[in-house]
């Protein structure tokens, strides 16, 4: 299923590389977690934006759907914006329970690996 260049698939796949580097690195490091868990999320980001065309029109859309404050129908605008969210929700509150947001973040990499693997046709 490709669906995508070779430039923007070397990124997704790139990003969601560093993305589980940095949450592995936030496990052994705890007094260097915070920053390492929001950079984790914001590169699994990364990797779905890349994965589904242009970054900055997909975050332009998200932020735009964001800002209108209506019910969201498009289940996959409905899922990058419950992204945005637990993005701007870890860098909020970087000092929160770490295992928590160890479980969370590891979840939102599970599903930027699956949305990866969906448009690239390649295991992440």
């Amino acid at each position: 299923m490709a669906m995508m260049n070779d430039y923007r698939k070397g990124w997704a796949l790139r990003y969601l590389r560093e993305a589980r580097a940095e949450l592995a690195a936030a496990q052994k490091t705890p007094y260097m977690a915070s920053g390492l868990i929001l950079e984790a999320v914001r590169k699994a980001q990364a990797a779905i934006y890349y994965s589904m065309g242009d970054p900055v029109f997909v975050e332009a859309i998200v932020h735009q759907t964001m800002e209108k404050k209506k019910p969201i129908g498009d289940p996959i605008l409905r899922c990058l914006v419950e992204i945005e969210r637990t993005v701007q929700q870890v860098a909020k509150e970087p000092r929160s329970s770490h295992e928590q947001t160890f479980e969370q973040v590891n979840e939102l990499i599970q599903t930027a690996s699956d949305i990866v693997e969906l448009f690239t046709g390649e295991k992440a």
